[in-house]
């Protein structure tokens, strides 16, 4: 049996996982609200997110936290331009369409990845990796702690810039009622390439915020974009607050499950979790009904 203080403290560390795993959740879920789809491409993109980061590293020695400042204007551009000029005009306005060529891009990107990069497993080496902060008696993870106030800090700026930007309010407009938005003058088209955009750019500081204390290859999106979906079913679909809530809560209960059953069996508890949300309250914690 463990004592109270081992297990107080993986709740800690699960919440600071939870906090990244919410904002891999935030683009999902900010996609679907307003777009009303499912990107396929969701895990792909994360990748490529990470590489760019690791690529930053090896060659000009950015520091992987300084990289946000570089790949997620990087990123919001690329998801901008594949909206507007690939997805969009590719999928002729039909959603299962859109659902495909996703998909489409979720392969191209990773075969992409794999083909510059190989199949190895990459990581970068900072020296504070591995460092730890004392909190009493509790050994939480520095680039946890990080991760947790980034996550945070990206959560309060976009719900920020959804509240009190002109660009957010046509957002939330076009998310609600698209043909009326549409009515009042609002680029629909170009609204929806800017909440891809953010989407990606979600992603790319959540690539930042992970690489000081993972790994990554052309498949690690799929992992967390499975985590993810968990997330987004969890707090309801296209709901920001159940993104980072319900991110905060699977990780807290993977890491304990991962303390019980050991390390292997970690994810049981999330996916039981999608299980019982399915089976009692399908619209998640904040999802509204149809």
């Amino acid at each position: 049996m463990y004592s109270p203080a081992i297990i107080f403290e993986a709740v800690l560390n699960g919440l600071m996982t939870g906090a990244v795993y919410a904002l891999i959740a935030l683009g999902l879920t900010l996609v679907y609200g307003v777009l009303h789809i499912i990107n396929f491409a969701h895990g792909a993109l994360l990748t490529a997110a990470m590489f760019a980061v690791f690529a930053l590293h090896v060659a000009f020695r950015v520091d992987p936290y300084v990289s946000i400042l570089i790949v997620t204007p990087l990123f919001f551009a690329l998801g901008y331009g594949l909206q507007r000029f690939v997805i969009g005009p590719a999928s002729h306005g039909d959603d299962q369409n859109i659902l495909l060529v996703t998909l489409g891009l979720s392969i191209l990107i990773e075969n992409g990845l794999l083909a510059i990069f190989r199949s190895d497993t990459r990581t970068i080496d900072v020296p504070y990796g591995f460092n730890v902060v004392e909190v009493g008696p509790l050994l939480l993870s520095q680039p946890k702690l990080i991760g947790l106030a980034g996550s945070v800090a990206v959560a309060i700026l976009l719900w920020l810039f959804m509240v009190r930007t002109d660009t957010g309010k046509a957002i939330r407009a076009v998310a609600k009622e698209r043909l009326g938005a549409t009515l009042m003058g609002i680029d629909v088209a170009h609204i929806y390439a800017i909440t891809f955009g953010l989407g990606c750019a979600c992603l790319a500081v959540a690539a930042a915020l992970l690489m000081p204390s993972f790994y990554v290859n052309p498949r690690v999106g799929n992992a967390f974009v499975l985590v993810a979906f968990t997330i987004v079913v969890l707090g309801g679909m296209g709901s920001i607050a159940g993104a980072l809530i319900g991110g905060l809560f699977i990780g807290m209960v993977e890491s304990v499950s991962g303390l019980l059953l050991g390390e292997s069996l970690g994810q049981i508890g999330i996916f039981l979790i999608f299980i019982l949300v399915l089976l009692l309250r399908p619209t998640g914690l904040f999802g509204a009904k149809a």
